[in-house]
């Protein structure tokens, strides 16, 4: 599948979704990685990235569930 990403290039699709901005993307020929940096470009999904990504997205996902709690206290009070 190689041959066929260096003839017509690769088609990337979004394996994994980590923040609102930072994505993780997948070759579906050639299962090549890529992910966004901190410039939001496109950069190979190495080690580092990956564990970059993790802690990202933990960090994320405990922030969203701390504002949803949020807006239900605030919820419940403003109908009380």
């Amino acid at each position: 599948m190689q041959l066929y990403c260096n003839l017509f290039g690769h088609k990337f699709e979004v394996s994994k979704k980590v923040t609102y901005h930072v994505s993780e993307y997948k070759c579906c020929h050639c299962k090549k990685e890529l992910t966004t940096n901190s410039n939001g470009n496109l950069t190979p999904l190495t080690p580092k990235y990956k564990e970059i990504n993790s802690i990202l997205s933990r960090v994320h996902a405990k922030r969203q569930e701390r504002l949803r709690r949020e807006e239900l206290v605030t919820t419940y009070k403003l109908s009380s």
